[in-house]
Formats: structure tokens, C-alpha cells, sequence
């Protein structure tokens, strides 16, 4: 595998778009109202939108720079609009019509003709013809005004110098009072027969197709409702992914609200006109059904996922999971979500309403049914809490209800006692959760996944936590599938925790690892960009362990970062046969290790040497080692199996296989691998040549003899490590800081064949001229 952290287009392949093309039209609003842009047709849009208060008002935003795309796919940036006319109809519904004083507007962003900073704002309706709600607009940039009354209000916007330009989206009752509406407005706006003429009228945009890479991608609504899916699915093919698309419906964007007191909190109140469903807004309902129909077609199949979590604004207090003081749980999201409690009737039957209304959006269209339940627990605080003690949860546990201060730690009987019932608890309320779901797919197949986050539920230090947070009550047959994430592991590079993670929860609830997904991931700010190192890392590993499904988390950080994943032609594993060279053949065998040295000498004769390998490169020929027909028989058979050149394989070096000296018995203090920080828990093998004091040659060591291998921190020798790829020691817990890593062990060295073919004449080699048989070492990498 390898991959590519694109920070801009090159020689790759490109196309060409209209300027204002449907799909790269984004929506942005505050917060309460919620809206959604889908495309309609190749040259049409529509947005949906919901509005609670009398100030509400939404934006479609043209950005003249890409900033949403992948690097290898963004359109080029354009902010010269002279000479470039923009024509499109515009029907409306439940919207402030064109005609009105606030009517809708198109506000242009950028530069004047002396570079200072203006906006202009552009009243439609003096470029309109047709009705206030249904009318052909017609903008010729070079002649466009600012301004309500034209001519005597003109204001002449200046096109060469534009950033971005929106269009306002508001309701018909608008002003600024911010009065809150007794029931919300519901309205739509179709934007059709969009068409640019003109200079600017087409942009570049990428057009690569990266070849499949075994990876499925995951989304979410959250992150993405300011898109259209068509945009989204885009990307997402042309980068390669394929199969599945997990798509986390959100905890922000997907509700409805009604009004109580001050407050708006989420509803399940009858849908009014509008609106198709109680649970979820209209704007949700059109951006899912859009993004589930086109997947479909595309042969994705989305994997609807529905978490506990929910926008804490928004949430009624007693459905809040809440510790022993009566403090919420809280995440520490700006601003924060909650998360529901399991013992609660009324969020449970609300959590179950959604699942409802996304599983009919799919029934309906015809698509497969996937449902997973994302990261349901029960909620620990930074400092250790654990929120079992909200009304319905202590009512529910009775008895059991007793204090924990801190999750970590041993427990008490009566603590244990808690913890296993909380976990039956979740589990029912996972497994209700999933009748709702069968009941509403009706006689389609649905499949059922659960997603687990490890680190948080296998914490090492809370070694009692997985009693509630990973009950037996999800061990198999409760879901068709297991999804494992373990992001906190991934970007400290602890490989080892990872596998001991999955191992456990694998052995916990019976899930085969072709019944597991794997989620690798995520970068979350773009300074982390290193991190995708890991990502890479625990790529592989997922696929060693024949891990069905690995999904990559998530698609925003994958456009910021231009992560581009490919698979190589021939994977690494298929290149190496992890066999020992014959020793019988070997014994004779000369071994050369030489440098790339260049040398420059001077007119005064004076030289300078450039030094251009970091560790000597062997060559060896084993060809008089050959003693016997048999040996030579064997060679030639090794040689067919290696394919010639094509794989490679160990070689015991005779003069040089050891730890200590060359080839001595090894021991665990011969080789200091480095010193510990309490973060790091992967180091390489090396073995250093020459005075450490001085400027010694140090070797990787990829190919060590496993059996042989002895770890030591500060001189004691440990087993809290395992054995990863390419010579890594990988620990289970962090060597503390300061100590000093050392091992000891044999090790050989991976060569191939230097040549594909092999040249040998039975007649010579009776005679006793001996063939040359050359083997060159393989550098490796981890």
C-alpha cells in the first residue's frame, strides 16, 4: 500500500465545468434553522429550509475558491466575473418573495477597483422577469448594481476582484426582532436552466480516478449538510473507495424542534405541511433521500448510523445521562452534545422514531438496509465519572445503585454488581432499538451493526468498565456485524494496544473477524497531518488480520489533507516468502557489503566524498557453497519458487548474525533501541557498528529470528511487547521516561536473486567450475 498527501493539482487529469455548477453550490445558516442543497438535474438545485425565528436567514454560497474539495478534484480559482453573464429560473415556496423590501438578495464579496474590501448587495427582482415566485433572472456582471432603487440607489460592483457570492434565504414573515414563530416556517427555493455565457463561463476542475483501494469511506451529516451528496459521492469514487459508505447521521442537524419556555427542544410532534416525517426535519429528509438514492445507483450501499449522542441545547434535561452530583455528560465539543440515558423511556422511543424515519427514506427508494448503532454507552467524564445516576438509570438499577467516585481501578462486589446491570440496560435498550428498525423495514433484509470506540471501553486503567460499556448482552448473534474504532490508539502510533484491543473485545463477544469492521482514523486538525503515517499503518494491519470491512474516518479530513490511498501493483507481502535461504548451499558463500560513495577530487587535488547510502548494501554469491547434484537440484528448485528476482527471502549471514559481536550468543543489553518518553511504544530494531562515541553505522534490523529476541528497559528484561512487521518491537504500555530500550538477537538479512536467470551446466559444475549465484540484499522499510 502507499499513499499521497496531494496539496495541489499537477500533471494529473483534469475537465472542465460550467461556472456555477449545482453541485458546488454549499448552504450556510445559524443556528436554530436548519436547510439542505441537493442537485435536481445537471443544470438545477433545490434548497429545503426550516425556520424558527423571524431573524432566521440562510445563505447558498458560490465560493470562488475551492475549499471543500480534495486537492486532485477542486475546481480552479476563478475571482474574475467581467464579461460573464448568469441566467437560471427561480420558483419559491414558504419564502420571502422577490419582490419584497427584504427580498432575496445576492450579496457579492471582494475587492473594489482600488483592492479595498466591499460587499454589494444586489436586489434580484431588478433583474428579474416573471412573477415574485417564479421568474427568469438575468445578471450580466460587468453592468450588475448594488442597491434597492435603481437607478438612483446604483452601486457598480466591480467584477474583476470577486471572493464569493450568496444568495439570502429568509421566510416571508422576516425581520430583525428575532421573534420566536408559534409553529416553525417550512419553504423551498428551485434554482433551474442555470447556464453561464461569456469569459470565466467554464472553470478547470480535477478529474483523476484514483483505481480501487479496498477501502470504504465514512461521512458525516454533521460535517457535511452544508454539501450537496452528489458533490460528496463524487469524491468519494473518484478517490478510489468503494462499497460501503457509513454515514453518521449526526446529533446536530437531522432534529426538529418545538418551543418550551425560553427553548427549543427536539419533537416528535406532528409533521404540519411541508414535512414528511415527525422525527426529522424536511431539509434532513431531501439531503438523505438525495445522497441514499444516488449511492445506490452508484453501487454504494450506506450504512446508516444513529449514536446516543444529541446537541445538548436541544436536549430535555431528564433524557440526560447525568454523574453522581447531578452533572450532565457532556463532550467536549464547542458547543457540547449530551448523551441520551439507556434507562430512559421517552429518549429511548425518540432515538427510535429516528431510526424509524432514516430506515423508511431507505425502504423507500429501494436501497439496502444497514443500520448501525454507533458508540452507545454510558458516558465517562474527563476526571473519571461514570453517568449512571440520571432519575431513570437509579430507578432502574434500584438496589444496585451505589457510588463509584471513579471508574478506574478495582470494584467492589456491589460496584461490579452496578456495572453488569447498567450493561444489560444498554444492551436492551440497543436490541429495542433494532425491533423498531426491523419493524419499520417491514420485509426488506436489514443488516445490523454495532460500532464500539476501545480505547475508552478497554481502558487499561478502568479495567471494570467494559462491564457496562461493552455488556455480553451485544456478544453474538445480537448484530449481523462488529465495528471496532480506536482512533486515541492510532495517532499515538500504539499498534500494539490496538491489537490487544481487538483481540479482547474479539474474544468478549464472539465476533469472527469477517464479521468486523475496522475504522482508522482521524486527523482532526490539519497541524496532525503526521498522523496519517498511522492511519496507513493500521490500514495494513486491519487488512493482515482479514479484518471484511476498513473504513477510512472520515471524508472532510481526507479533502483538507489531499490523503490519497492507493494499493501498489504487488503488495509488500506478496513480495517476501518468509523462508530461510538452504543453509547447506550458504556455508560457502562469500559476502561483499559495500557503500555508494561520491567522489569529487579537485584541480589542487583535494576530494570530497559524498556518502550516498545511510548502511552498506550486501552482495553475496552463494554459488561456492554448492557441494552436491542434490544442492544444485535444490537451488534450482528455491530459484523457480522465488520466480527468479520476483520475491525475496531470508539469508543467514555466516560472518554476521548476531546482536553481540557478529556472531556471538545474543543478549538483552547488546543493542539500545532508544530511550522511552511514557508515549512511545514502537521501536525498531538496529544494530550499531563501530564506537557509539564516535560516529557509529547503524543497521535496521528487519529480519529477526523471533525465537531469539530478548527487550530490556534500564538492563531488566520484560515481555510486555510483541514482535510487529519489519523488525518493530511494539509494547503494550509506554516505557516510562528517560528508561533505555535494549535488545538482544540473531537476525538475518533479506535478499533476492540478482538476476532471473539462472545459469548452470551440469558438465562444468562435475568438473569443478563453479557458477556464480548472486544474491542482493532487499532494503526495508516499516
Amino acid at each position: 500500500m502507499g499513499f499521497w498527501l496531494a496539496d495541489k493539482r499537477t500533471a494529473q487529469r483534469s475537465s472542465f465545468i460550467q461556472r456555477f455548477d449545482p453541485r458546488f453550490w454549499t448552504i450556510n445558516f445559524p443556528r436554530p434553522m436548519m436547510a439542505s442543497v441537493v442537485t435536481t438535474a445537471p443544470d438545477a438545485l433545490r434548497i429545503d429550509a426550516v425556520f424558527y425565528n423571524s431573524d432566521d436567514l440562510a445563505g447558498l454560497v458560490w465560493d470562488s475558491e475551492d475549499r471543500l474539495d480534495h486537492p486532485l478534484l477542486a475546481y480552479e480559482t476563478l475571482t474574475d466575473y467581467s464579461r460573464l453573464s448568469w441566467q437560471f429560473r427561480w420558483r419559491s415556496s414558504g419564502i420571502m418573495p422577490l419582490d419584497a423590501i427584504n427580498g432575496p438578495t445576492l450579496t457579492i464579496e471582494g475587492r473594489d477597483a482600488a483592492g479595498v474590501t466591499k460587499s454589494w448587495y444586489v436586489r434580484l427582482w431588478n433583474y428579474a422577469s416573471g412573477t415574485p415566485t417564479d421568474a427568469q433572472i438575468s445578471i450580466e456582471f460587468s453592468k450588475v448594481d448594488g442597491g434597492f432603487l435603481l437607478p438612483g440607489e446604483a452601486d457598480p460592483v466591480f467584477p474583476e476582484n470577486i471572493d464569493r457570492l450568496f444568495i439570502s434565504v429568509i421566510p416571508p414573515e422576516y425581520d430583525e426582532q428575532g421573534l420566536r414563530y408559534a409553529t416553525p416556517k417550512i419553504g423551498w427555493i428551485e434554482m433551474s436552466a442555470i447556464r453561464t455565457d461569456g469569459q470565466g463561463a467554464v472553470l478547470e476542475i480535477g478529474d483523476v480516478m484514483i483505481p480501487e483501494n479496498g477501502l470504504a469511506m465514512a461521512t458525516a451529516y454533521d460535517d457535511s449538510f452544508n454539501q450537496t451528496p452528489e458533490r460528496l459521492l463524487r469524491m468519494i469514487r473518484a478517490l478510489g473507495y468503494r462499497g460501503s459508505i457509513n454515514h453518521y447521521l449526526g446529533m446536530s442537524h437531522y432534529f426538529r424542534l418545538e418551543s418550551a419556555g425560553e427553548g427549543l427542544y427536539v419533537t416528535l410532534s406532528a409533521s404540519q405541511s411541508g414535512e414528511e416525517y415527525a422525527a426529522i426535519n424536511q431539509p434532513a429528509t431531501m439531503w438523505h433521500r438525495d445522497l441514499i438514492t444516488r449511492a445506490e445507483a452508484m453501487d454504494f450501499t450506506v450504512i446508516l448510523s444513529l449514536s446516543y449522542e444529541l446537541f445538548d441545547a436541544h436536549c430535555w434535561h431528564d433524557w440526560k445521562q447525568r454523574a453522581e452530583n447531578g452533572d450532565p455528560a457532556l463532550t467536549g465539543w464547542e458547543p457540547p452534545s449530551t448523551l441520551l440515558s439507556p434507562a430512559n423511556g421517552n429518549a429511548m422511543a425518540y432515538l427510535q422514531a429516528i431510526a424509524r424515519a432514516f430506515v423508511a427514506i431507505a425502504r423507500d427508494a429501494d436501497a439496502s438496509i444497514r443500520f448501525q448503532i454507533g458508540e452507545p454507552w454510558w458516558w465517562i467524564m474527563p476526571d473519571k465519572r461514570i453517568c449512571l445516576y440520571d432519575a431513570a438509570a437509579t430507578a432502574a438499577l434500584g438496589v444496585n445503585s451505589v457510588g463509584i467516585a471513579s471508574i478506574e481501578g478495582p470494584k467492589t462486589v456491589q460496584q461490579e454488581a452496578m456495572l453488569d446491570q447498567a450493561g444489560a440496560i444498554l444492551a436492551q435498550s440497543t436490541a429495542t432499538l433494532l425491533d423498531a428498525v426491523r419493524d419499520e423495514a417491514g420485509v426488506v433484509p436489514v443488516e445490523t451493526l454495532l460500532l464500539a470506540y476501545l480505547p475508552t471501553i478497554l481502558d487499561e486503567d478502568a479495567p471494570e468498565a467494559k462491564r457496562a460499556n461493552l455488556p455480553t448482552g451485544w456478544a453474538t448473534p445480537a448484530f449481523d456485524i462488529l465495528q471496532l474504532e480506536d482512533y486515541d490508539w492510532v495517532i499515538a502510533g500504539n499498534r500494539a494496544a490496538t491489537g490487544s484491543g481487538i483481540e479482547m473485545a474479539t474474544q468478549r463477544l464472539g465476533y469472527p473477524v469477517d464479521q468486523q469492521h475496522y475504522f482508522s482514523g482521524f486527523v482532526l486538525a490539519a497541524e496532525d497531518r503526521p498522523v496519517w503515517t498511522y492511519m496507513a499503518d493500521a490500514i495494513a494491519d486491519a487488512k493482515q488480520r482479514g479484518t471484511s470491512e476498513i473504513h477510512i474516518w472520515a471524508l472532510p479530513q481526507v479533502a483538507r489533507d489531499g490523503f490519497t490511498y492507493f494499493q501498489e501493483e504487488e503488495e509488500d507481502v506478496n513480495a517476501f516468502d518468509d523462508i530461510q535461504f538452504p543453509l547447506a548451499i550458504g556455508r560457502g558463500a562469500s559476502v561483499s557489503p559495500g557503500f555508494s560513495t561520491n567522489i569529487v577530487t579537485t584541480v589542487s587535488g583535494h576530494e570530497t566524498r559524498n556518502s550516498d547510502w545511510a548502511d552498506a548494501r550486501l552482495e553475496i554469491d552463494v554459488g561456492p557453497g554448492i557441494r552436491s547434484e542434490k544442492e544444485l537440484r535444490d537451488l534450482i528448485a528455491f530459484f523457480r519458487a522465488r520466480r527468479g528476482a520476483a520475491k525475496a527471502f531470508r539469508f543467514r549471514d555466516p560472518y554476521d548474525y548476531s546482536s553481540h559481536d557478529m556472531v556471538s550468543a545474543p543478549t538483552p543489553s547488546d543493542q539500545v533501541l532508544g530511550n522511552g518518553d511514557g508515549q512511545r511504544t514502537r521501536f525498531p530494531l538496529v544494530k550499531n557498528y563501530g564506537d557509539a562515541a564516535g560516529e557509529a553505522q547503524q543497521r535496521r534490523i528487519t529480519r529477526p529470528d523471533p525465537d531469539s529476541l530478548q527487550v530490556a528497559i534500564d538492563g531488566q528484561l520484560v515481555g510486555n511487547w510483541s514482535l510487529a512487521e519489519a523488525g518493530m518491537v511494539a509494547f503494550v504500555t509506554p516505557p516510562p521516561e528517560d528508561s533505555e530500550v535494549t535488545a538482544g538477537f540473531l537476525f538475518d538479512v533479506p535478499v533476492r536473486f540478482a538476476s532471473d536467470q539462472l545459469s548452470v551446466s551440469h558438465t562444468t559444475f562435475l568438473a569443478g567450475d563453479i557458477a556464480e549465484v548472486f544474491l542482493i540484499e532487499v532494503k526495508e522499510t516499516s
